[in-house]
C-alpha cells in the first residue's frame, strides 16, 4: 500500500460523516428516504474497503507504508493491517445490523456519522508515528464514544453511564498526556522510533511509562481500571456494545502497547508488569462475570478475562522477543473482536424481537428461555459465540487460546508455565457463566416476553450469520488469519526489542 492510500484509508471516513449527518437531516426533514443516513454511511464504508482490499501491501511487517504530511505522519504497518480488517468487519456489520433497531428514532443519522467518524479515528489512531497524535487519534474516537453509549438519552441509567465514561476516561486521557509531557521532557522528541532510540533508564522515563499505562490502560479497561466498562457496555445500544466489545478497548490496549515499547529499552521490566496486568484481568473479570444476570453485563465482564488472557500472550511474546509466542495474543484479540460482536449483536436481536418499543431494555439471562425456539438463527449464533468465548473446539476462541498456552509453555519458564496453567483453568473456570446462557436459549419452556414476539430482520441475521461463520472458520482453520496475525505480532514484538 502507498501512502497515499493510508491517508485516504484514514480520511474517508472522517469526510463522509459530515454528509451523512447532513443527508439524514434533510432526509428527515422533508420525508426523504428513511434509509438515507444508513445507506450512505455503507456506501463510504465500500469505498473504505475497496481501498483496503486492492491495495498492493509491502512484504515489510513492521513498515507497510508511509505517509507524511509535514512533521507529521500515519504509518501502517502489520498491526494496523489486522486492526483495519476488524474495524472494517464490525463497523460494517454493525451499521447494516442498526437500519432496523434505529429506524426512525431521533439521532438515527447522527449515529451513522459517529460510526465513521470512530472508524477513521481508529484507522489514524493505529497509523500515528508519534504519542502525541496517537493520543489526539484516541481523543476523537473517546468523543464519539461518550455519545454513542449514552445514545438513549432519555434513559437516566444511559446518561449514568455515559457520564461515567467520559469521567474516567477523561481521567485516563489527563494521565496519558501528563506521560507524554514527561516523555518530552525526558527525550526532547515525541517520535515513536525516536524516542525508542533516545531513551535512557532514568526514574523519569519510569514514570512516564506508568502514566502512560494507567492512562491508556484506562481507556483499554484494564482491571483496575475498568469500572466504567459494565456499564457502558450495558446501556449503550447493542451495536455500540459490539464495536466497544469488539475494536475501541482494545485500541487502548494497542495504544498502550505501542507507547511503552517505545520506553521498553529504558524500562525492561514493562513485560513482567504487562503480565501481571493480565493476571488481574482474567481473574476479576470472571469473577464479576459470574455473577451477574443480565446478558451485557456478563459480556462486557468476561471481556476483561479475555483482555487478560490476549495480554499474557502478547507480554509473553515481548518478553522472549518471538514473534511467534505473540501471535497466540494478537490472535486472540482478533478472535474476540468476531465472537463478542456476534454475541452482543444477537443480545440486541433479542431485544429486537421481544422489546421492540423498549431497545434500552435490559435482556437477561431468564429471559432467554425459549429464545433459539422463536429464533434459531440468532440462538445458534448466540450459542456458537459465548462457546467460542468458553474456548470450545472447535471455535476460534479455542484455537487462539491454545496457541497462548502451547506458546506458554514453549519457553520453559517456570513463571510463564505457571501463568499460562492459570489462564487455562480460568478458561474451564469461565463455562460456569458461559454455559447457562446456552442452556436458557434452549430451555422448552419459554419466557413470556420471548413469546410476545416480531420477527427478527434479514439485516439483523446477516451479520449474525457472518461473525458466527467466521468464528467457526478460524477454529478449523486459523491458518486464514496467518497473513494478518503473523505481521501484526512481529510489528509488536520488534517494536518492544528495538530491531
Amino acid at each position: 500500500m502507498n501512502g497515499g492510500a493510508v491517508a485516504w484509508l484514514v480520511g474517508l471516513p472522517l469526510a463522509a460523516a459530515p454528509i451523512v449527518y447532513l443527508v439524514g437531516r434533510l432526509g428527515r426533514r422533508r420525508s426523504a428516504r428513511p434509509f438515507a443516513s444508513q445507506w450512505l454511511a455503507l456506501a463510504s464504508l465500500a469505498m473504505a474497503w475497496s481501498i483496503w482490499l486492492t491495495a498492493e501491501y509491502g512484504s515489510d511487517p513492521v513498515t507497510t507504508a508511509t505517509w507524511w504530511f509535514g512533521a507529521t505522519g500515519l504509518r501502517l504497518d502489520g498491526l494496523g493491517l489486522l486492526v483495519a480488517a476488524l474495524a472494517l468487519t464490525l463497523v460494517t456489520l454493525v451499521a447494516l445490523f442498526s437500519g432496523a433497531d434505529l429506524h426512525g428514532r431521533p439521532g438515527e443519522e447522527k449515529y451513522y456519522a459517529l460510526l465513521l467518524v470512530e472508524l477513521g479515528a481508529v484507522l489514524g489512531l493505529v497509523c500515528a508515528t508519534d504519542l502525541f497524535n496517537m493520543w489526539l487519534w484516541f481523543e476523537v474516537m473517546a468523543v464519539g464514544s461518550y455519545v454513542l453509549v449514552a445514545f438513549w438519552r432519555e434513559e437516566r441509567t444511559s446518561l449514568e453511564a455515559g457520564v461515567k465514561y467520559l469521567i474516567q476516561s477523561a481521567t485516563g486521557s489527563t494521565l496519558a498526556l501528563l506521560g507524554i509531557a514527561l516523555v518530552l521532557a525526558q527525550t526532547g522528541t515525541l517520535d515513536l522510533d525516536k524516542i525508542r532510540a533516545s531513551a535512557q533508564p532514568s526514574p523519569g522515563v519510569a514514570a512516564a511509562g506508568a502514566l502512560l499505562l494507567a492512562g491508556f490502560g484506562t481507556k483499554a479497561g484494564l482491571v483496575p481500571f475498568h469500572t466504567w466498562l459494565p456499564d457502558a457496555y450495558a446501556q449503550a445500544p447493542s451495536g455500540i456494545s459490539a464495536l466497544l466489545s469488539g475494536l475501541i478497548t482494545k485500541l487502548g490496549l494497542i495504544a498502550a502497547l505501542r507507547a511503552v515499547a517505545a520506553l521498553a529499552g529504558a524500562t525492561p521490566s514493562l513485560a513482567v508488569v504487562l503480565m501481571g496486568f493480565s493476571v488481574l484481568g482474567m481473574l476479576v473479570g470472571n469473577l464479576l462475570a459470574l455473577r451477574q444476570l443480565q446478558l451485557k453485563r456478563l459480556l462486557a465482564c468476561s471481556s476483561l478475562a479475555h483482555l487478560g488472557y490476549a495480554l499474557l500472550g502478547i507480554s509473553i511474546g515481548m518478553y522472549v522477543g518471538l514473534p511467534a509466542s505473540a501471535e497466540g495474543g494478537v490472535f486472540h484479540l482478533l478472535t474476540h473482536g468476531l465472537m463478542t460482536g456476534a454475541a452482543f449483536l444477537a443480545a440486541g436481536a433479542l431485544v429486537y424481537g421481544r422489546l421492540r418499543d423498549r431497545p434500552h431494555a435490559a435482556l437477561t439471562v431468564a429471559d432467554l428461555a425459549g429464545a433459539a425456539r422463536r429464533y434459531p438463527l440468532v440462538g445458534v449464533a448466540l450459542s456458537l459465540a459465548v462457546l467460542g468465548l468458553g474456548g470450545l473446539p472447535p471455535l476460534a476462541g479455542f484455537m487462539s487460546e491454545w496457541q497462548i498456552f502451547v506458546s506458554g509453555f514453549d519457553t520453559h519458564n517456570p513463571v510463564i508455565v505457571a501463568l499460562v496453567v492459570f489462564a487455562a483453568l480460568n478458561s474451564v473456570f469461565s463455562l460456569a457463566y458461559y454455559a447457562p446462557v446456552v442452556t436458557a436459549a434452549y430451555r422448552r419452556q419459554e419466557h413470556t416476553a420471548i413469546a410476545q414476539r416480531q420477527p427478527v430482520p434479514i439485516s439483523m441475521t446477516l451479520p449474525l450469520l457472518v461473525l458466527s461463520m467466521a468464528s467457526v472458520t478460524l477454529g478449523v482453520w486459523p491458518g486464514l488469519a496467518g497473513g494478518l496475525v503473523a505481521p501484526a505480532a512481529a510489528a509488536l514484538v520488534r517494536a518492544f526489542s528495538g530491531v
